[in-house]
């Protein structure tokens, strides 16, 4: 896989977003293709969930968003995309994403896994949002005492 192979992987999911219905999918996706939309969520299995999910999630094809892409990492056949996501005009919501995208032999992403972080979030990295017992919160963050 070439990086601009997958930046023009990108180009085509952004124009599928924008355009109405899900056909465009079957060029993007492999028929049995995963989806998750966070690491934590349980992936969205073949082409026809994957459409359910898109119709679900997005406005519609008019929908007012930009979208910024860098391929940061390509090895073999897994790619590593960051992302900036600005939805309305003026923008409303923002978004950074890392795409973890792991393509079959025809050039179809055959799993999608997306870190989507919105400003306002919980990121890990503050005293407040470590769980207990987690062996690590981020460098230089400390959990809390359990036995304070």
């Amino acid at each position: 896989m070439e990086r601009a192979t997958v930046d023009a992987w990108v180009s085509g999911y952004e124009q599928a977003w924008r355009t109405p219905g899900t056909a465009a999918l079957a060029a993007l996706f492999a028929p049995d293709a995963t989806y998750l939309v966070s690491p934590w969520a349980e992936p969205v299995v073949g082409l026809d969930a994957i459409a359910a999910l898109w119709e679900a999630e997005r406005t519609g094809p008019d929908e007012v968003f930009s979208l910024a892409s860098e391929v940061v990492a390509v090895d073999g056949a897994t790619a590593v995309v960051r992302l900036a996501v600005g939805y309305g005009d003026p923008v409303t919501s923002r978004w950074r994403d890392l795409w973890v995208l792991r393509f079959d032999g025809e050039g179809r992403c055959a799993a999608f896994e997306e870190w989507p972080f919105a400003p306002d979030q919980p990121d890990g990295h503050t005293p407040e949002d470590c769980v207990s017992g987690r062996p690590s919160c981020g460098a230089g963050a400390s959990m809390p005492n359990p036995h304070a």
